[in-house]
């Protein structure tokens, strides 16, 4: 598969819809395939909250793989020896494209708490200065899952013209109450703790490692089933010998305890806390007079909606709300739902009928 890493960088800047603006931005950016003569098989996967660029294959050969290994790659469901995979790391995170980590052009200092608020529509209009640059005129199709399925949604409702397919899979029109509400216990957790210096800590060479360790393991257990939950740790207790941490009894625990530890070695604070932000303040529906349908009457793109019946985070009946809106408006549009194992992250891991639909939409 042909794998190409690139920053693209972008002088002109962007006016952000909280009002904002930076002056100039970059862009981390993995390409899979062959972009075609006519530029008319290339496909945009965006990442949820935590993800980078790198959806497919190893990024720098240390045996971990993208995020969308399962889905991208020779022959996967989005298949890249027929489609030009396009992965940008989004506006605002931490894994090299312009973000509280970044230095600021006026300031030449970190950004830190002082980055400005990041949305959904900041990111989808960034992608379409990418696609610009790329020298495309429209996707053939743009998808995700999750916060990655909702950037999937807005692109069919901004750039009608310049999107063919939306594949919007474990995804919601806008976040619940309760989404909201474990978003922000897990920010408060990253605030209250001792060394966040109220987002200066980077700054302060400091790090609010147990803050966002906590955060992590919260958001985890809402990525995940019950049932999975139970049939993989059922109550099953730790060995002394591998244990992440003393205080730990379970084997559920020392799981969280390790998926923690080893997320806060890699993400940023700031960071989970604007991304959640997007998510919670995504609502395409409220510029309608909060009516999905009336939001979606510009849509040209086909829809595919994708619910996983053990996701409690974003359960199927989100993804039917959206279908049913499209119904409404005469969309083009087809709504499937799978078992999944894995909860929420099910959208994360292949399987034949998912695999299946995707081929199939991609080509219809």
């Amino acid at each position: 598969m042909k794998t190409k890493t690139t920053n693209y960088h972008f002088n002109s800047g962007i006016k952000l819809e909280s009002g904002e603006s930076l002056s100039a931005f970059d862009l981390v950016v993995e390409t899979y395939g062959e972009l075609n003569a006519d530029k008319s098989n290339a496909v945009l996967v965006c990442h949820a909250f935590s993800g980078s660029h790198n959806a497919a294959g190893e990024l720098n050969n240390d045996g971990k793989l993208g995020w969308w290994d399962e889905i991208v790659g020779p022959g996967k469901a989005i298949d890249t020896n027929k489609f030009f995979v396009v992965s940008p790391n989004n506006l605002g995170s931490c894994f090299g494209s312009t973000g509280p980590t970044s230095i600021c052009p006026q300031t030449k200092e970190i950004y830190g708490k002082d980055f400005p608020d990041i949305s959904v529509l900041d990111w989808v209009n960034s992608q379409e200065m990418l696609l610009n640059k790329l020298g495309i005129s429209s996707w053939a199709c743009v998808l995700g899952g999750s916060l990655g399925g909702m950037q999937a949604l807005q692109w069919a409702i901004t750039y009608p013209d310049k999107i063919k397919r939306a594949g919007i899979i474990a995804a919601a029109a806008k976040a619940s109450s309760q989404n909201i509400a474990l978003n922000e216990v897990g920010r408060e957790s990253i605030r209250k703790d001792m060394n966040f210096y109220e987002g200066d800590y980077l700054k302060k060479d400091s790090f609010p490692k147990s803050g966002l360790k906590a955060a992590r393991m919260l958001a985890h257990i809402t990525y995940l089933s019950e049932d999975n939950m139970n049939k993989r740790f059922g109550r099953k207790m730790q060995d002394a010998e591998s244990k992440v941490d003393e205080s730990v009894d379970y084997q559920v625990e020392n799981y969280l305890q390790y998926k923690g530890e080893k997320f806060s070695e890699t993400f940023d604070a700031n960071t989970y806390i604007l991304m959640t932000k997007a998510m919670d303040g995504f609502d395409p529906a409220k510029e309608f007079n909060n009516k999905l349908e009336e939001a979606l009457k510009k849509v040209k793109a086909k829809l595919l909606i994708v619910g996983f019946k053990t996701d409690w985070l974003f359960p199927p009946e989100r993804g039917k709300e959206i279908q049913l809106a499209a119904m409404r408006s005469e969309i083009s549009s087809s709504y499937l739902e799978l078992d999944g194992k894995q909860g929420h992250d099910s959208f994360l891991f292949k399987s034949k009928r998912y695999e299946d639909n995707i081929k199939a939409f991609l080509s219809s």
